[in-house]
């Protein structure tokens, strides 16, 4: 484990008013406009758009999960950022508000607004989830 050190992904996530989280990590899971993406040590240069999901950081503590609400994910050398307006870590996030927001948004008339707060939600409730 020794000569592992300095060899795995240097990871930001970053929402407009904090810096959610930062460490070494061996591979980080989001979901961009595209689908699904597994980072690695080494992969090719990157610029992505998110989409609101969540996302998974492997970490030398253990696994991250953080819901956030769209945004970009930057891929350069061993360096991923992820950038977003708003992002909670999975202890962050109280289920039974977001459990409470995905039934409110279930109400609201069809259309992008319904749309954008049901996968808010869902990404809430999901990161949480997979924490607990």
């Amino acid at each position: 484990m020794a000569d592992e050190v300095g060899t795995g992904l240097q990871v930001e996530l970053v929402a407009a008013d904090r810096t959610v989280w930062s460490g070494e990590a061996s591979m980080v899971i989001a979901r961009t406009t595209e689908g699904d993406l597994g980072v690695l040590p080494g992969h090719a240069p990157l610029l992505s758009l998110l989409t609101e999901a969540a996302v998974e950081i492997s970490s030398v503590e253990g696994v991250v999960h953080a819901a956030v609400d769209g945004g970009f994910l930057s891929v350069a050398g061993d360096r991923v950022s992820i950038l977003t307006e708003h992002a909670l870590l999975a202890e962050e996030i109280k289920i039974d508000e977001a459990k409470a927001a995905l039934e409110a948004a279930e109400g609201l008339p069809t259309g992008d607004e319904r749309e954008l707060h049901l996968r808010r939600a869902q990404a809430r409730i999901r990161a949480a989830e997979k924490a607990g």
